[in-house]
């Protein structure tokens, strides 16, 4: 048998399967690199903005005894080199080649007394020349001695940031004894700012730009301030009072970091941890400071979630394209099979006739899976092993179906046979294993629902294959029920005098049995599409609930401290604004409990028609002195209320956030009629103005906009994959569940079009062999669909419990699972279009068959 003659014999069917190959091997080779690389970006933009004091890796040393002390830049920076000589494999491309080195002193109080006590903390920064510039003054210099109680004590020259002049009355030319006993002093020579106070750096060394403010509970009030001193002011710095510590930072690179390679950092960075501890010895201990586990495990959780999405509908998309693709093989073997049949017939072995057909099959489904495949590499994304796997999987599966099927057709020359007529019962052990199937996957689901959501980053297995053997046991029930209705049909058309609805449907029910493959692909492919529009339907909703509770109204102006009349007047009065309502926002006191709440004071009935339309309710308030409090401070009753002056006040009920403002934590909600006097931190506005022009008009405010806040949730790496293969599932499927009608018409064209001929010679009209078409198509849509549809709408709901997809949407669970009507409507009016146009060309092509040709005997 030659294979080219085959090939050219065939070559429309050929085509065909070309292109189902191509599409299908570029989707399961490509769609995971650009998954993958969208995970990779999630994780570096995860690293790259969470701060340096939480990301990097920061090993701290406190020297014990006098021997552990380091004395010059050159002893730093022989331990910063031994430091990264230590590091794993995994972190060495992980970790800069920047990074700085600091010693400070920590809770070194000022030789004085007073009201407030003082702490001026000594600091050094291995990279001071180029983070910070000095505005008055100079830069220390060389450290003196002084003569004080007798002894000869070190003076230090150090530098303070300006807001330490401003309010702890540091300033140039002054020295400051530190220490309970004095070990040493301090003169103040310059005041310094930082360069870039956007460096990343700055989060490790604060406490040299600000004070911190500490209110002891049982103490006086204290001020603390770190100064800045030059390398030679390490030759005086001792540890005598066990204040003094030293911190190599070891700065991540964000931009390196890869998802795959997450599990191997996080071993690393222990096993980091473990030789650092280790290395302490009796002068000097260390230990590593660093929250980057915390910061990938937090990654982890949501990419677990998002692959666990991602696999349901790419999984759903690899089968329903491998099935269509097997649709497409057994239409180039029916194709072939009475060419097949022949030359078994005459002589040919099973062998050489399974042959012939997995190797045109081979011929043409390999090199367009090579294509597909190579196709792959233009999307960007690493290369993970399904790249390789998946086009081979569907070559191997094209060929095996080919060579499985052949086989079976010609295990015996001349076996003709009629399946349409005699339609065989299922064996009893058949039965029983579909029904084990259907009663699984039901109390799979029913199980999902109890236990809820894993717990572990980890993929789970239970989650992966519940939906499986949910559209498994939805597609057995369907292919087991619905020959019944369909016979009721036919018994109903029997009656009736027209005879094309009867020949119709008769021909439906006798064939069956070769519409349970069209039904297996259409079934998936229908749930799975619908599953994806519902997802991504509630992940769109939420996003924007999420946004109006982030922001609470279309725009809100925050001021730190109390925003003037004036200044409300000249936002009221901005062109562009329609409705303002204003807000007061502070930590108040709890007479009966002492509690220090947040409170929020607000005009609830202009806030409700400044937030009209959004999709977020207010609470309400009945009465002036009425107060909603959050489940942390619930059951208080009556209360008094110390804010700006004590008001009494009774708890009207309890209420889990204030939108804009609070969502956790201790806060209350009061009228606006419980101020003394009229007093606004905030403002929620409705109109037409833009965020610069608010902030002109009050430059000391900060501008949000729910717009901005839903761009900033819908802006996320993780998010607009996840949205973004959505849509691209969504179309698929509902371009294969149309291929897979065009397909199931096809197939069936040889023995539809010669019992529409013979019927023509009866007088039937071309109008009546359309709907004769229509009528053997339309069960199958008619039936599955339902099925499909119902199937995708109810999949959320029964994995609802187990994918938190919070994370893709701002925070807020996803619970709307609502799917709008488009997507239904629009995948049954396009199968039901297919359907039709399928008749109408078939019906077309079938009647320029010549009458004496189909009446033939044996002719196709």
């Amino acid at each position: 048998m030659r294979i080219p003659l085959g090939a050219r014999t065939h070559a429309g069917t050929s085509a065909l399967l070309v292109v189902l190959t191509v599409v299908a091997c570029l989707l399961v080779a490509g769609l995971p690199r650009t998954m993958q690389a969208s995970f990779d970006e999630a994780l570096r933009r995860s690293l790259s903005g969470a701060e340096a004091v939480r990301a990097d890796l920061t090993v701290a040393g406190a020297p014990v005894l006098p021997a552990g002390e380091l004395h010059s830049r050159a002893e730093f920076e022989g331990g910063d080199l031994h430091w990264r000589r230590l590091l794993p494999a995994a972190l060495r491309p992980l970790i800069g080649s920047g990074g700085h080195i600091s010693a400070k002193t920590h809770r070194t109080p000022v030789h004085e007394t007073g009201d407030i006590r003082t702490f001026v903390n000594l600091g050094w920064l291995s990279d001071a020349a180029r983070r910070v510039e000095w505005v008055r003054g100079r830069a220390p210099g060389a450290p003196s001695t002084m003569r004080y109680g007798g002894q000869t004590i070190p003076v230090i020259e150090v530098g303070v940031v300006a807001e330490a002049v401003t309010r702890m009355g540091l300033d140039v030319g002054q020295t400051r004894l530190l220490g309970e006993s004095v070990h040493t002093a301090v003169k103040i020579v310059g005041v310094f700012e930082p360069r870039d106070p956007a460096d990343r750096a700055w989060s490790h060394d604060a406490d040299l730009l600000h004070v911190t403010r500490v209110l002891p509970a049982d103490a006086p009030e204290e001020l603390h301030i770190t100064t800045l001193m030059p390398d030679e002011g390490l030759g005086a710095l001792a540890n005598k009072a066990r204040t003094l510590t030293y911190h190599w930072v070891l700065p991540l690179d964000g931009r390196a970091a890869s998802a795959l390679d997450v599990p191997a950092v996080e071993a690393a960075v222990a096993e980091f941890q473990r030789q650092v501890d280790v290395l302490g010895t009796g002068a000097t201990s260390y230990r590593l400071v660093t929250g980057l586990p915390q910061l990938l495990a937090g990654f982890l959780a949501v990419l677990s979630s998002a692959q666990t999405v991602m696999y349901l509908v790419l999984g759903g998309l690899f089968a329903v394209g491998l099935g269509v693709i097997v649709l497409g093989v057994r239409l180039l073997t029916d194709r072939m099979e009475r060419t097949l049949a022949l030359a078994r017939a005459r002589g040919a072995s099973l062998r050489q006739v399974v042959s012939a057909g997995a190797v045109l099959t081979a011929l043409t489904v390999g090199p367009a899976a090579l294509a597909g495949y190579a196709l792959s590499f233009l999307l960007p994304g690493p290369v993970l092993p399904v790249v390789h796997l998946g086009p081979a999987a569907v070559a191997v599966v094209a060929v095996a179906f080919a060579a499985a099927r052949l086989a079976l057709a010609h295990r015996t020359p001349l076996r003709e046979q009629r399946a349409d007529l005699v339609a065989a019962r299922p064996s009893a052990r058949r039965v029983t294993v579909e029904a084990l199937v259907v009663v699984l996957a039901l109390a799979g689901a029913y199980l999902l629902r109890v236990r809820g959501p894993s717990g572990t980053a980890q993929q789970d297995p239970f989650l992966l294959l519940i939906p499986v053997a949910l559209t498994v046991a939805a597609a057995l029930i369907t292919l087991r029920c619905y020959p019944y209705p369909l016979r009721l049909l036919v018994r109903l058309a029997a009656r009736g005098r027209a005879a094309v609805p009867f020949l119709g449907l008769t021909r439906a029910a006798r064939e069956r049995s070769a519409g349970a493959l069209p039904v297996l692909i259409l079934l998936p492919a229908l749930s799975l599409s619908v599953f994806a529009t519902v997802v991504h339907d509630g992940i769109s909703t939420t996003q924007r609930l999420a946004s109006w509770q982030k922001v609470g109204a279309p725009i809100k102006l925050t001021s730190v401290g109390n925003l003037p009349a004036d200044a409300v007047e000249r936002v009221r009065r901005a062109p562009g604004v329609e409705q303002v309502a204003p807000a007061l926002t502070g930590r108040v006191q709890i007479g009966e409990t002492g509690e220090w709440p947040y409170a929020v004071a607000v005009d609830l009935a202009q806030w409700r028609r400044v937030n009209e339309g959004a999709p977020i309710s207010l609470p309400a308030l009945s009465g002036s002195t009425s107060a909603l409090l959050s489940p942390a401070l619930g059951g208080q009753g009556a209360f008094e209320l110390r804010w700006l002056s004590p008001v009494r006040l009774t708890s009207q009920g309890v209420i889990d956030a204030v939108p804009g403002f609070y969502s956790s934590g201790q806060f209350l909600l009061v009228p606006w009629e419980v101020l003394p006097w009229p007093a606004a931190n905030t403002l929620l506005i409705r109109g037409d103005i833009s965020p610069a022009e608010l902030a002109r008009l009050v430059p000391s405010a900060t501008v949000e906009t729910q717009e901005a806040a839903l761009a900033a949730i819908q802006a996320d790496p993780l998010t607009v994959t996840v949205r973004t293969t959505m849509v691209v599932v969504t179309v698929a499927l509902g371009a294969y569940a149309l291929v897979a009608i065009v397909l199931s018409l096809v197939a069936g064209a040889a023995g539809r079009a010669r019992s529409v001929a013979l019927l023509r010679t009866l007088g039937l009209s071309d109008r009546e062999a359309r709907r004769l078409t229509l009528l053997e198509l339309l069960p199958v849509v008619l039936v599955t669909a339902p099925v499909g549809v119902a199937l995708g709408m109810g999949l959320p709901a029964a994995l609802g419990p187990g994918v938190d997809m919070s994370a893709f949407a701002g925070g807020l669970p996803v619970a709307d699972h609502t799917p709008g009507l488009l997507t239904p409507v629009a995948l049954a009016a396009g199968l039901g279009l297919c359907a039709v146009l399928g008749a109408y060309v078939h019906t077309t092509m079938t009647r320029r068959r010549k009458l004496d040709a189909a009446l033939r005997v044996g002719d196709p």
